[in-house]
């Protein structure tokens, strides 16, 4: 497909609002592709937002449950956490994977790239499938209180089709491999 190469959007000012670790937050005076004036905020992502869809041998699968404070309620997701931008995706994947859960994996297929909310951020997600799964200790974050659930693949995208998974990229790697499961390319 073809689309226009030019920015239609004209920045007049911009003045950082927030910077912690982990975000920055830049607010923005512009002109609109309408040629009107207005304001526009940016979430910009200081690491990649990373995530493992494990797979063992017998279609099974593992979620972590986890209270997320952002959204004031229990969530249960694939493994996932952030990757240092200037550090291997994968070797940011196989360090969450093994975080989390204890697994360690001798098979990984990166199954898609997205933007999580390309209105308001630039965060960038890379998602990966998992296999070759050999269990080893857990060892998360002080941050984190996780339970761990290994589960049959088929009860997760059933869980993901109810509605059971909020998670983003939890249901869009669940759908991606449950089409290549489909389509016979695992």
């Amino acid at each position: 497909m073809h689309h226009p190469k030019e920015n239609p959007w004209k920045i007049t000012s911009q003045k950082e609002i927030y910077d912690n670790p982990w975000i920055n937050v830049t607010e923005y005076q512009v002109v609109n592709p309408s040629g009107n004036p207005g304001i526009y905020g940016k979430v910009h992502y200081k690491n990649l937002a990373i995530g493992i869809l494990p797979l063992d041998d017998k279609l099974n699968t593992y979620l972590v449950g986890q209270y997320r404070f952002v959204l004031g309620q229990y969530s249960w997701e694939m493994p996932e956490g952030g990757g240092y931008l200037d550090t291997d995706p994968l070797n940011s994947a196989k360090r969450e994977l093994l975080e989390e859960t204890g697994l360690k994996a001798r098979e990984w297929t990166e199954i898609q790239r997205l933007h999580l909310s390309n209105s308001v951020s630039d965060e960038l997600s890379i998602l990966y499938l998992a296999k070759g799964l050999e269990q080893f200790d857990p060892q998360p974050e002080d941050t984190e209180q996780l339970m761990v659930h290994k589960v049959a693949f088929a009860e997760v995208y059933r869980m993901v089709c109810e509605g059971e998974i909020t998670d983003a990229m939890t249901i869009i790697a669940v759908l991606k491999v449950r089409l290549m499961l489909t389509e016979g390319r695992l």
